[in-house]
């Protein structure tokens, strides 16, 4: 029968728990003279029975390895399953079971992994059911059950399995939950141990010298081996017995030493980094903000970093304070170099790249390129960034240089009167630097320009212009926000700086002079009405849309283009000399204004 094998698991669990109650059949003859002999048990109490049995010997295993052997071999007390292989999730991966079988594993295994934790049908050759079904608790995917049956499951046949597997994904999680309790309990006293064995150690040190003057010692003599940020944590964490981190001003991890590392590290948030930093500021000496005793490093007022343990416990006492506050001290002095090196290092770029976009002799452009230890004998492309709620100050130029190295850009950075300028050595993804920078930000509203290639340092001016092109271009489209490529422009790319003013001006008058005068007039909008129209392919409705107007209205704006333009848009002719004038009108003559 479809529970044999639970039964043999149920009569071993009863041997240890004790005796069963016994059947009518077992009855004492005394016993079945007191009253009516119960009603038969059912089939269908039988399998309730076995996995109910089973649900506690799964709750009574405290090994995760044993718990899924359990739900493997008695799988078919829920109906006419066969467990065809079974995964523990460890470490990040599915380890298979010892009991898997080996005829199917490898495609088995493959389709589990296909799955990235979701339950699906699993093929298995000669059985018309299967499915792989993920085990999981609170924290997660524990593992998988691949199960398959000989027929078609009835839906109650469906509900004991899905009962018998909610059982083992419990049964999981306590057994995962108990094991890292004593893991956690076995970390916990290994640190305790090292802190009671640097403690004694320190004790020592007192006696002869006194704490504060030993660790005085300690963080100078890191600062004087040019150890830098992990030197600092190092010593920190040995002091204190604490885990000890830096972070720069915005909230990225620099350096960590101990145990119980983010993996990954959280992203800053913006908004709470300021007020934490804030916050800080305004008491003198660390500040404990909920598990971490935090300290500011800003040698002259300006914050260049921050400096933490993380104590859960509270344990911080006065001598967890003074070594906090010496490491901050030492480590001051190395922040100040790297931000000084930071700044001159920045502002060679920045004079390189000017005289590029200006133009320079070529001989000294390399001679400066290497002394930044950049390539110019490369392709370069200039790209321009520009984001409509920020100023292309310094700190946006960081923004853009952070972003760029992101994303595996190689480049010289600097920044004009409202835009930031890269000079890369390759030909940058398509959205990877505008993606990186939305994150950065915070919003999307940026747009990037991206010339063609500079096979040559005199060609580079040129190519400035067709990045600021191919910027403004993307501005005064429909989609205003993205990267565009000035060699992919097609008829923009003629409509740029260097084209004869005066004929354009001449061009759009000759096309749209009457509408401009009966805009201007009226205070209508004939010109922007036809440039809609245009942008959107002819297309009544989304030109309607875009333009927050009613169909029947657009419909009587055209017709009225008509009249008062006199040009026919039927006409092949017409139409494509309107198109050209509008984009004339709006990218080159700027529109409107």
């Amino acid at each position: 029968m479809a529970g044999s094998r639970a039964h043999s698991l149920y009569r071993r669990y009863s041997d240890r728990k004790g005796s069963l109650p016994r059947s009518s059949a077992g009855q004492h003859p005394t016993a079945a003279r007191r009253g009516p002999r119960p009603p038969a048990r059912t089939p269908a109490d039988h399998v309730l029975r076995d996995l109910m049995v089973l649900s506690r010997a799964l709750f009574d295993t405290p090994d995760e390895g044993e718990i899924l052997r359990l739900a493997m071999d008695h799988i078919a007390a829920a109906g006419p399953y066969t467990a065809e292989a079974g995964y523990l999730k460890v470490g990040g991966d599915l380890v298979p079971s010892p009991r898997n079988g080996q005829m199917h594993a490898l495609a088995v295994g493959r389709r589990v992994r296909e799955l990235a934790g979701q339950d699906g049908p699993v093929t298995v050759p000669g059985r018309p059911w299967g499915r792989a079904l993920g085990l999981r608790g609170l924290e997660g995917l524990h593992g998988y059950l691949v199960v398959t049956s000989r027929s078609r499951p009835t839906e109650t046949e469906r509900s004991l399995l899905a009962a018998l597997v909610r059982d083992t994904a419990a049964a999981l999680s306590v057994a995962f939950a108990h094991r890292r309790r004593r893991e956690d309990a076995l970390e916990l006293h290994r640190l305790r141990d090292e802190r009671t064995a640097l403690q004694r150690q320190l004790i020592s040190v007192v006696a002869e010298l006194g704490y504060e003057r030993a660790v005085h010692s300690l963080m100078a003599g890191v600062a004087a081996s040019g150890g830098g940020e992990e030197a600092v944590t190092r010593v920190l964490h040995g002091l204190t017995g604490l885990p000890a981190l830096v972070e720069d001003r915005f909230g990225r991890l620099r350096s960590w030493t101990g145990p119980s590392r983010p993996v990954p590290y959280p992203e800053p948030d913006a908004v709470r980094q300021d007020e934490m930093l804030h916050a800080v500021a305004r008491q003198a000496g660390p500040v404990r903000i909920r598990d971490r005793l935090i300290t500011l490093i800003r040698p002259h007022g300006e914050i260049l970093g921050v400096l933490a343990l993380v104590d859960a416990r509270d344990e911080a006492d006065e001598h967890t304070v003074l070594a906090l506050e010496h490491a901050a001290a030492s480590l001051a002095p190395e922040l100040t170099h790297l931000r000084n090196l930071a700044e001159v290092e920045l502002r060679l770029h920045r004079e390189l790249v000017d005289d590029l976009l200006a133009g320079t002799d070529e001989a000294s452009a390399y001679v400066r390129s290497e002394a930044v230890g950049h390539d110019l004998h490369r392709s370069h492309y200039v790209v321009v960034v520009r984001w409509s709620n920020r100023t292309a100050d310094d700190s946006f130029a960081q923004t853009v240089g952070r972003a760029a190295s992101a994303v595996g850009m190689r480049s010289l950075l600097t920044r004009g009167s409202d835009h930031v300028v890269l000079v890369a050595d390759d030909r940058p993804h398509a959205c990877a630097l505008y993606e990186a920078l939305a994150r950065e930000t915070g919003t999307r509203s940026g747009t990037i320009g991206v010339s063609a290639p500079s096979d040559s340092l005199d060609d580079i001016p040129h190519r400035y212009q067709e990045a600021q092109r191919a910027l403004d271009v993307r501005r005064h489209s429909r989609e205003r926000y993205g990267t565009t490529f000035f060699d992919e422009l097609g008829l923009y790319r003629i409509l740029g700086p260097g084209n004869d003013y005066q004929e354009l001006e001449t061009f759009v008058h000759e096309w749209l002079g009457q509408l401009i005068d009966y805009d201007s007039r009226h205070h209508a909008a004939m010109v922007e009405t036809l440039s809609r129209y245009f942008d959107c392919g002819g297309n009544y409705d989304e030109t309607a849309d875009s333009l927050a107007i009613h169909r029947s209205t657009l419909r009587y704006r055209l017709q009225r283009i008509r009249d008062i333009s006199g040009h026919d848009l039927a006409n092949v002719e017409d139409r494509l000399n309107l198109q050209v004038a509008t984009r004339v009108w709006k990218i080159v003559l700027g529109g409107p204004g």
